[in-house]
Protein backbone atom coordinates (compact mmCIF):
# COMPACT_ATOMS: atom_id res chain seq x y z
CA UNK A 1 0.00 0.00 0.00
CA UNK A 2 1.29 3.51 -0.48
CA UNK A 3 3.17 4.96 2.14
CA UNK A 4 2.46 9.40 2.97
CA UNK A 5 6.23 8.95 2.97
CA UNK A 6 7.26 8.24 -0.07
CA UNK A 7 8.33 8.71 -3.64
CA UNK A 8 6.72 8.18 -7.40
CA UNK A 9 8.20 7.72 -10.64
CA UNK A 10 4.79 8.07 -13.09
CA UNK A 11 4.59 8.23 -16.81
CA UNK A 12 2.16 10.28 -18.43
CA UNK A 13 0.94 9.46 -21.69
CA UNK A 14 -1.05 10.97 -24.20
CA UNK A 15 -4.76 10.11 -25.07
CA UNK A 16 -3.63 8.64 -28.73
CA UNK A 17 -1.88 5.87 -26.35
CA UNK A 18 -5.05 4.27 -25.43
CA UNK A 19 -8.04 2.46 -27.26
CA UNK A 20 -10.94 4.91 -28.67
CA UNK A 21 -12.99 3.85 -25.51
CA UNK A 22 -10.40 4.82 -23.09
CA UNK A 23 -9.33 8.00 -25.07
CA UNK A 24 -13.36 9.27 -24.72
CA UNK A 25 -13.03 8.05 -20.89
CA UNK A 26 -10.38 10.03 -20.05
CA UNK A 27 -11.45 13.43 -21.62
CA UNK A 28 -15.22 13.11 -20.14
CA UNK A 29 -12.57 12.82 -17.00
CA UNK A 30 -10.81 15.62 -17.45
CA UNK A 31 -14.09 17.80 -18.71
CA UNK A 32 -15.85 16.76 -15.67
CA UNK A 33 -13.25 18.23 -13.25
CA UNK A 34 -12.66 14.76 -11.73
CA UNK A 35 -8.68 14.44 -12.40
CA UNK A 36 -6.61 14.27 -8.85
CA UNK A 37 -3.59 16.83 -7.82
CA UNK A 38 -1.11 14.84 -7.05
CA UNK A 39 -0.24 16.00 -3.36
CA UNK A 40 -3.79 14.77 -2.92
CA UNK A 41 -3.69 11.42 -4.91
CA UNK A 42 -1.62 9.67 -2.80
CA UNK A 43 -3.83 10.14 0.21
CA UNK A 44 -6.74 9.10 -1.76
CA UNK A 45 -4.83 5.79 -3.34
CA UNK A 46 -4.19 4.52 0.40
CA UNK A 47 -8.17 5.45 1.27
CA UNK A 48 -8.75 3.12 -1.59
CA UNK A 49 -6.81 0.32 -1.75
CA UNK A 50 -7.63 -0.24 2.67
CA UNK A 51 -10.87 0.45 2.01
CA UNK A 52 -10.79 -2.87 -0.99
CA UNK A 53 -9.13 -4.82 1.44
CA UNK A 54 -11.77 -7.42 3.58
CA UNK A 55 -11.43 -10.63 5.14
CA UNK A 56 -13.48 -13.69 3.06
CA UNK A 57 -13.19 -12.28 -0.82
CA UNK A 58 -13.54 -14.57 -3.58
CA UNK A 59 -12.55 -11.84 -6.76
CA UNK A 60 -10.24 -9.04 -7.11
CA UNK A 61 -12.61 -5.75 -6.69
CA UNK A 62 -13.85 -3.25 -9.17
CA UNK A 63 -12.79 0.37 -8.65
CA UNK A 64 -13.47 3.13 -10.31
CA UNK A 65 -10.19 4.49 -12.66
CA UNK A 66 -8.87 7.67 -11.92
CA UNK A 67 -5.27 9.58 -13.07
CA UNK A 68 -3.04 12.20 -13.20
CA UNK A 69 -3.25 14.51 -15.85
CA UNK A 70 -1.07 16.64 -17.44
CA UNK A 71 -2.51 19.40 -19.75
CA UNK A 72 -0.19 20.99 -22.10
CA UNK A 73 -0.75 23.64 -25.03
CA UNK A 74 -0.48 20.22 -27.57
CA UNK A 75 -1.47 17.58 -25.63
CA UNK A 76 -3.17 16.05 -23.11
CA UNK A 77 -1.49 13.20 -21.07
CA UNK A 78 -2.72 11.16 -18.62
CA UNK A 79 -1.05 8.81 -15.83
CA UNK A 80 -3.28 6.15 -14.64
CA UNK A 81 -3.84 5.15 -11.32
CA UNK A 82 -4.58 0.87 -12.21
CA UNK A 83 -5.40 0.48 -8.96
CA UNK A 84 -7.12 -3.11 -9.17
CA UNK A 85 -2.84 -4.12 -9.48
CA UNK A 86 -2.81 -2.03 -6.20
CA UNK A 87 -4.79 -3.92 -4.37
CA UNK A 88 -3.35 -7.30 -5.92
CA UNK A 89 0.01 -6.31 -4.47
CA UNK A 90 -1.45 -5.02 -1.16
CA UNK A 91 -3.31 -8.69 -1.21
CA UNK A 92 0.23 -11.21 -1.39
CA UNK A 93 1.50 -8.20 1.00
CA UNK A 94 -0.95 -9.05 3.38
CA UNK A 95 0.43 -12.76 3.51
CA UNK A 96 3.67 -12.16 3.68
CA UNK A 97 5.18 -13.58 7.04
CA UNK A 98 1.54 -14.49 8.67
CA UNK A 99 0.65 -17.96 9.82
CA UNK A 100 -1.16 -19.92 6.67
CA UNK A 101 -4.15 -19.96 8.66
CA UNK A 102 -4.73 -16.41 9.38
CA UNK A 103 -3.49 -15.67 5.77
CA UNK A 104 -6.10 -17.85 4.22
CA UNK A 105 -9.11 -16.40 6.66
CA UNK A 106 -7.81 -12.84 5.54
CA UNK A 107 -6.96 -13.40 1.81
CA UNK A 108 -8.27 -17.16 0.30
CA UNK A 109 -5.85 -19.00 -1.74
CA UNK A 110 -7.94 -18.91 -4.58
CA UNK A 111 -8.05 -14.75 -4.30
CA UNK A 112 -4.16 -15.02 -3.67
CA UNK A 113 -4.22 -16.67 -7.11
CA UNK A 114 -6.10 -14.10 -8.55
CA UNK A 115 -4.16 -11.22 -7.37
CA UNK A 116 -0.67 -13.20 -8.30
CA UNK A 117 -2.08 -13.74 -11.52
CA UNK A 118 -2.79 -9.99 -11.91
CA UNK A 119 0.90 -8.67 -10.61
CA UNK A 120 2.74 -11.17 -12.89
CA UNK A 121 1.13 -10.02 -15.61
CA UNK A 122 1.85 -6.50 -15.60
CA UNK A 123 5.92 -7.31 -14.32
CA UNK A 124 5.68 -9.01 -17.96
CA UNK A 125 6.51 -6.41 -20.41
CA UNK A 126 5.96 -8.87 -23.22
CA UNK A 127 2.43 -9.62 -21.92
CA UNK A 128 1.63 -6.01 -21.47
CA UNK A 129 2.61 -5.40 -25.03
CA UNK A 130 1.01 -8.59 -26.86
CA UNK A 131 -2.22 -8.84 -24.58
CA UNK A 132 -2.76 -5.48 -23.71
CA UNK A 133 -2.87 -5.97 -20.20
CA UNK A 134 -3.13 -2.97 -18.52
CA UNK A 135 0.31 -0.84 -18.18
CA UNK A 136 1.64 0.57 -14.58
CA UNK A 137 2.23 3.86 -14.80
CA UNK A 138 3.36 4.77 -11.11
CA UNK A 139 6.21 3.53 -9.45
CA UNK A 140 6.20 3.95 -5.49
CA UNK A 141 9.69 3.88 -3.50
CA UNK A 142 8.63 4.38 0.07
CA UNK A 143 11.17 6.15 3.03
CA UNK A 144 13.08 7.00 -0.12
CA UNK A 145 14.16 7.49 -3.53
CA UNK A 146 15.81 4.51 -5.93
CA UNK A 147 18.29 5.51 -6.88
CA UNK A 148 18.24 4.57 -10.57
CA UNK A 149 15.27 6.64 -10.70
CA UNK A 150 17.56 10.08 -10.95
CA UNK A 151 19.42 8.42 -14.15
CA UNK A 152 16.74 9.09 -16.01
CA UNK A 153 16.45 13.26 -14.86
CA UNK A 154 18.55 16.66 -15.57
CA UNK A 155 19.07 19.30 -12.72
CA UNK A 156 17.59 21.62 -15.15
CA UNK A 157 14.18 19.41 -15.38
CA UNK A 158 13.87 20.65 -11.58
CA UNK A 159 10.44 21.99 -10.80
CA UNK A 160 10.64 23.39 -6.57
CA UNK A 161 7.92 24.79 -4.65
CA UNK A 162 8.30 25.74 -1.45
CA UNK A 163 5.40 28.08 -0.35
CA UNK A 164 4.32 27.63 2.69
CA UNK A 165 0.91 25.84 1.97
CA UNK A 166 2.26 23.52 -1.18
CA UNK A 167 5.40 22.24 -0.71
CA UNK A 168 7.03 20.03 -3.70
CA UNK A 169 10.04 19.07 -5.36
CA UNK A 170 9.30 17.17 -9.10
CA UNK A 171 11.66 16.55 -12.05
CA UNK A 172 9.93 15.86 -15.20
CA UNK A 173 11.12 15.28 -18.55
CA UNK A 174 10.30 13.60 -22.27
CA UNK A 175 10.49 9.86 -21.89
CA UNK A 176 12.79 9.78 -25.28
CA UNK A 177 15.41 11.50 -23.20
CA UNK A 178 14.82 9.51 -20.31
CA UNK A 179 15.39 6.08 -22.46
CA UNK A 180 18.37 7.56 -24.04
CA UNK A 181 20.19 8.39 -20.46
CA UNK A 182 19.16 4.90 -18.63
CA UNK A 183 20.58 3.42 -21.90
CA UNK A 184 24.00 5.70 -21.57
CA UNK A 185 23.89 4.63 -17.99
CA UNK A 186 23.53 0.99 -18.80
CA UNK A 187 26.62 1.05 -21.54
CA UNK A 188 28.81 2.64 -18.84
CA UNK A 189 27.67 -0.07 -16.10
CA UNK A 190 27.81 -3.02 -17.87
CA UNK A 191 31.34 -1.84 -18.58
CA UNK A 192 32.85 -0.82 -15.53
CA UNK A 193 30.92 -3.04 -12.78
CA UNK A 194 29.14 -6.10 -14.72
CA UNK A 195 25.92 -7.55 -14.01
CA UNK A 196 25.82 -5.72 -10.83
CA UNK A 197 22.57 -4.94 -8.59
CA UNK A 198 22.45 -1.21 -10.06
CA UNK A 199 23.20 -2.68 -13.32
CA UNK A 200 20.36 -4.98 -13.16
CA UNK A 201 18.17 -1.61 -11.40
CA UNK A 202 18.47 0.53 -14.13
CA UNK A 203 18.49 -1.94 -16.99
CA UNK A 204 14.52 -2.90 -15.70
CA UNK A 205 13.60 1.15 -15.15
CA UNK A 206 14.95 1.11 -18.78
CA UNK A 207 12.86 -2.05 -19.99
CA UNK A 208 9.75 -0.40 -17.94
CA UNK A 209 9.78 2.54 -20.20
CA UNK A 210 9.81 0.63 -22.97
CA UNK A 211 5.98 -0.03 -22.48
CA UNK A 212 4.35 3.42 -23.34
CA UNK A 213 3.98 5.98 -25.71
CA UNK A 214 7.33 7.54 -27.11
CA UNK A 215 5.30 11.12 -26.83
CA UNK A 216 4.90 10.37 -22.86
CA UNK A 217 6.45 12.62 -20.06
CA UNK A 218 8.38 10.74 -17.18
CA UNK A 219 7.96 12.28 -13.47
CA UNK A 220 10.02 12.26 -10.74
CA UNK A 221 7.63 13.42 -7.59
CA UNK A 222 9.65 13.61 -3.83
CA UNK A 223 5.98 13.25 -2.73
CA UNK A 224 5.86 13.10 1.14
CA UNK A 225 9.09 12.84 1.48
CA UNK A 226 8.78 17.06 0.78
CA UNK A 227 7.79 16.67 4.75
CA UNK A 228 10.53 14.76 6.05
CA UNK A 229 13.32 17.60 4.66
CA UNK A 230 13.69 21.11 5.27
CA UNK A 231 13.49 24.20 2.49
CA UNK A 232 17.50 24.41 2.63
CA UNK A 233 17.83 20.60 2.33
CA UNK A 234 15.36 20.77 -0.67
CA UNK A 235 17.18 23.70 -2.07
CA UNK A 236 20.64 21.81 -1.98
CA UNK A 237 19.62 18.62 -3.13
CA UNK A 238 21.39 17.67 -6.17
CA UNK A 239 21.02 13.88 -6.79
CA UNK A 240 20.67 13.71 -10.41
CA UNK A 241 23.79 15.60 -10.53
CA UNK A 242 25.95 13.47 -8.15
CA UNK A 243 24.58 10.40 -10.09
CA UNK A 244 25.53 11.79 -13.42
CA UNK A 245 29.40 12.30 -11.67
CA UNK A 246 29.18 8.98 -10.76
CA UNK A 247 28.53 7.47 -14.18
CA UNK A 248 31.20 10.43 -15.80
CA UNK A 249 34.33 9.05 -13.14
CA UNK A 250 33.28 5.35 -13.92
CA UNK A 251 33.13 5.95 -17.99
CA UNK A 252 36.55 7.66 -17.63
CA UNK A 253 37.97 5.27 -15.19
CA UNK A 254 38.02 7.68 -12.11
CA UNK A 255 36.82 5.10 -9.37
CA UNK A 256 37.50 6.89 -6.51
CA UNK A 257 35.56 10.15 -7.95
CA UNK A 258 32.93 7.94 -8.67
CA UNK A 259 33.10 6.00 -5.34
CA UNK A 260 33.06 9.60 -3.94
CA UNK A 261 29.72 10.81 -5.56
CA UNK A 262 28.03 7.35 -4.65
CA UNK A 263 29.22 7.57 -1.37
CA UNK A 264 27.78 11.19 -0.85
CA UNK A 265 23.99 9.69 -2.57
CA UNK A 266 23.89 6.89 0.06
CA UNK A 267 24.74 8.73 3.07
CA UNK A 268 21.88 11.53 2.07
CA UNK A 269 19.31 9.16 0.90
CA UNK A 270 20.49 6.40 4.11
CA UNK A 271 19.51 9.45 6.12
CA UNK A 272 15.94 9.46 4.94
CA UNK A 273 15.67 6.02 5.48
CA UNK A 274 16.81 5.79 8.68
CA UNK A 275 13.90 7.87 9.93
CA UNK A 276 11.46 5.08 9.08
CA UNK A 277 13.17 3.19 12.20
CA UNK A 278 12.10 6.54 14.62
CA UNK A 279 8.76 7.01 13.57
Amino acid sequence: MPSLFASYLRVYEPLTAFDRDRQAYWRRYVEQGRAVAPVEGPGRQRTSVIEALGAGWTRLPDLPDEAYVLETDETLLVCPWNLRIRVAEAALSARDGVPAVLADAFVPPVLAGQAKAVVEDWRSGARVLEHGVPRVHEQIATWGVPLRWFVLFEADERHHVTAPDRRSLRFRTEISKARRRSSRALSVLRKSVGDAPITEAVEEAARWLEEFHPRSVVELDYGGLVDLLSDETLAADDSPELVAAGLAGLSQGEAEEASAAYDKLVARWRAVQLLERCN
